[in-house]
This record gives C-alpha cells, structure tokens and sequence, in this order.
C-alpha cells in the first residue's frame, strides 16, 4: 500500500582481513575502519575476520555513541572473526558453527583453526522483525583444482538450512558476509534457491563502485595479484542478501562499494572491498502468510549438482580415511614386533638385540609418532566421511521431494 510508512535501512558488510602479527597495517585499518563506520552512520555493520578480541573491544569504545549495541562472535581456536554493530536493540543471537571446515593439517591455510560459523542476530526495528545472518565460509585458493569445494558446499547447505529453520518467525531476513563463491558458483546457486534470498548487487536501482560489483580487485594493494590473474576484473565473494517474509516487501534502493584506497587515505580498509546496501522495507496491504516462496524448477538441476560434488568430496573422504588406517595398522604392527623383540632379549630367548639401542628407541618413537598421527587422521577423516554422507543424504529427500512436486501440482 502507498500509504504505508517506508523503513530505510543502510548496511554496511565487510571482510575487515585483521589477522593478528599477518594482516598488513592492521591497527592502522582497524582504527580507519572505526573512525568511518562512526562519521557515515550506517545502520547495521557486518564484520568478518575480526580475528582478535582486542580489535573489537576498540571498536566496541569507539563506535559506543553510534552503534549502541554489539556483539563479538566467538567459536574454534582462533574465533570465528564474526561480529555485528546496530544502532537498533539486539533481542536475541545465536551461532551455528559448520560440521566441515578444511583440514587440520592443511596449516598454510589455517581456515579449520577459525571455527567458521553463521551468526544470528534478532532485532525489531519499527515493528518490523528482523533476522540478520552474518558469515564467512571456506576460502578457495585454486579454482581450477579446488579441493575444499565440498566442504564449502556443504557450509553453503547448512547456512541455507540455517536460514531456512530459523527464519520462520520473522519478517525480513537480511544476509551478509564473504561467501568465498561467484556469483554463478553452484553453491550460490543453491543457497539463493533454497532460501529464496535476492541478490542486492543484481536487484540494486542504483550501484556505484567496482565494475560488476567485485570486492576482490587488483587495485586493491593488499590483494595477492596472483590469484586474480584469470580474472583482470576481479571477483565477487561478499554479498548482501536479503528476503522479505509475510506481509512486506523489500527493496533494494542502491548498492556500493569501495573502491581501493579509503577517503583521505594511502590504504584500503581491507583486501575486500565493503558493500554498503540502501534497504527500503515497507508493509504490504494484506498479509502474504509467514512462507519461504516456492522453489524455482531449476532449483533440483542445482541439488543435483550440488549433490553430485559433495559425493565426489565423500569418495575422496573414504580413500583418505582408508589410507590414514592403513598406516595406522602398520604402525601398530611395527610397534608390536619391536615390543617383541624386546621382551624375547629380556628374557634371554635370542642373541644380542641385532639393532644398536639407540636406534630400536629411535624406531619405537618413530613409529609411535606415526600411529598417534595416522589415528587422529583416520578418526579426522571418518568425521568427514560423517557429515559429507549425512549431507548428501538430505540433498538426496530435498531433490526427491523437488522432483515430485510438479506431479502432484
């Protein structure tokens, strides 16, 4: 109805890149950061990969008298690096770390010490109930051989199921956060469908900043120039996306970006761009009922694919969890014959022990170290092999359910 009061709401979302004795000029960032986050007054701020509790205790002083209300995410090791700022009362929260997040021994890396998770915030703002979502899934560092894709997608999956189980008593749902996908990446693909969420980049009136909306662009001085080569643009991996629930509508008034170096300055906020979105919320005139849309037909071509990929990640899951037994066994045996030949010299049944003893001890440490490795590896893996089954599984009823439901109609 016309005559229905419009909510404006402005969002601001960024991967902030402030990993503790890493990232480059992180103070310096993170005080920059601050200091425009409290002269522009957005409404919402959505930040990721604020690694160290100490950066957001500052934020929190500085931004005090702006964005009353805040909270610090914390999951894993390291932390989740999530947290939000509102000028609007949080009502309630709630943190969904993911079942799979790379590997521990992938150290170069360091994404399964960061405790990835999708944070929920609950606030009321004019009457309007929100649900806000902010997350950070796995990285993908070589996109011709991605060997995490699996993992990301069923981060994807729980973040769309997340959404999807949590969201049924508000009224618009809003998300922000580094997805680590293109925009036609499969995992996109199937979280939009899921949820039914739209793309503020694609729905914008009005955008300003980097072409095509990249937020991972090669003027930006922190960025690895490297990994951008196939793509002279850049690319974009952080994304607000947002839904309307019951009797409201939600439209996307206009989007932006940075674009390089912050105002007045020699440096970016971060190696992401921000993406800052202008919502406008109004009332509908009669109320649509508390639904998440229906599914879009192509919507089972997504899962299956989807699915499809998760399978693949399974079967190189099981071959990895048989190799790390495997080792595991024949550590063991090693170990066994050793303690053998031990207690057989100790009981005067053979010669001389045939190796030197400091070499049998080197041996037995040798071996033991590669049991308790090769243990915790197979345990690791069968964990993995868990959760990848158990997510095909459910890709498999949704796809079922999906594939049946033009017959019925």
């Amino acid at each position: 109805m016309e005559g229905e009061p419009t909510l404006r709401l402005r969002i601001f979302n960024l991967n902030c890149w402030a990993i503790r004795y890493l990232s480059k000029r992180r103070q310096q960032r993170v005080r920059l950061i601050g200091d425009t986050l409290r002269q522009e007054g957005f409404d919402l701020v959505l930040l990721q990969e604020v690694w160290s509790e100490q950066d957001y205790s500052e934020l929190k002083a500085k931004l005090a008298g702006s964005y009353p209300f805040s909270h610090y995410f914390r999951s894993g090791v390291i932390g989740s690096g999530l947290c939000v700022f509102s000028r609007f009362p949080i009502l309630d929260m709630l943190l969904y770390q993911y079942s799979l997040n790379g590997y521990p021994y992938m150290l170069q890396h360091g994404d399964w010490f960061c405790g990835k998770s999708v944070a929920l915030v609950v606030m009321k703002i004019s009457g309007i109930i929100f649900n806000v979502y902010v997350t950070h899934l796995h990285a993908e560092y070589c996109r011709d051989k991605d060997a995490y894709l699996p993992h990301r997608l069923v981060q994807a999956w729980e973040l769309a199921q997340f959404i999807r189980h949590t969201s049924k008593a508000a009224d618009v749902v809003l998300l922000g956060g580094d997805l680590n996908m293109h925009p036609e990446d499969v995992g996109i693909r199937l979280l939009r469908g899921w949820t039914g969420l739209q793309d503020a980049f694609a729905e914008a009136m009005r955008f300003e900043g980097c072409k095509n909306g990249c937020t991972l662009v090669p003027d930006n001085c922190f960025t690895d120039k490297s990994e951008l080569l196939p793509f002279p643009l850049g690319i974009r991996i952080d994304y607000i996306l947002y839904k309307a629930i019951s009797s409201f509508t939600v439209k996307c008034e206009e989007l932006k970006t940075t674009t390089g170096r912050a105002p007045g300055t020699d440096i970016p906020f971060s190696d992401h761009e921000a993406v800052m979105a202008t919502l406008h919320i109004q009332r509908q005139g009669q109320p649509a009922g508390a639904t998440l849309g229906t599914p879009d037909p192509a919507l089972a071509d997504v899962v299956a694919e989807a699915r499809a990929e998760v399978g693949a990640g399974l079967r190189a899951a099981r071959r990895q969890r048989y190799s790390s037994g495997r080792m595991a066994v024949l550590a063991l045996l090693l170990l066994l014959l050793q303690a053998a030949a031990a207690l057989a010299t100790l009981a005067g049944l053979g010669a001389e022990q045939p190796f030197p003893k400091l070499s049998f001890c080197l041996l037995a440490f040798l071996a033991l170290g590669v049991l308790v490795l090769a243990t915790g590896l197979h345990l690791f893996h069968t964990m993995e092999v868990k959760m990848l089954h158990g997510t095909e599984d459910q890709m498999w009823m949704v796809l079922r359910a999906l594939q049946e439901r033009p017959s019925e109609g």
